[in-house]
């Protein structure tokens, strides 16, 4: 029986949008191998595979981790905010003309 990511794949690789890609033997040997360990088609290993690479290159891009001191830093400027400057005021009047 197929696992849920499994029927995913498959449903998903029933669309109409197609990916092609040259790649040397070697590689496809490689993953005919991976795909025929997972126990599913090569396509549905690429799929699953692209996807999981995709979710985690945009993850690591979107949220943003800081270290404690920075995390207080950011903290502070939100709660305390600095003074405006005069470049600031300037910059409010010209926006308010």
């Amino acid at each position: 029986m197929a696992s849920p990511q499994q029927a995913r794949v498959r449903s998903e690789a029933r669309s109409d949008a197609r990916i092609e890609a040259r790649v040397s033997q070697e590689q496809k040997e490689l993953y005919d191998r991976a795909a025929a360990i997972e126990g599913i088609t090569l396509t549905a290993f690429a799929i699953s595979t692209m996807n999981r690479a995709a979710t985690n290159v945009i993850q690591e891009h979107t949220n943003m981790v800081l270290s404690v001191r920075n995390q207080q830093t950011f903290v502070d400027a939100l709660m305390k905010p600095p003074e405006p400057n005069e470049a600031l005021r300037k910059a409010a009047k010209a926006y308010r003309k």
